[in-house]
């Protein structure tokens, strides 16, 4: 899927507005791919799979386009 970095915690998670999707999806630091978190930026272009967790989905193996 692709979406936008719509905001950055310094706890290391953030939260990505998926293109198509209502509501946003949490990202941990640990599932970016080719980038660190401190480099993604908010506004960032981004690629992801959904997997679903038992807060609700989650994207994972984040990439930034």
């Amino acid at each position: 899927m692709n979406g936008t970095v719509k905001k950055k915690t310094p706890k290391g998670f953030g939260f990505i507005k998926a293109d198509g999707i209502e509501k946003d999806l949490f990202f941990h630091g640990n599932s970016l791919v080719g980038v660190s978190f401190d480099e993604l930026q908010e506004g960032d272009k981004v690629t992801f799979d959904v997997e679903d967790s038992e807060k609700g989905k989650n994207a994972v193996n984040v990439k930034r386009t």
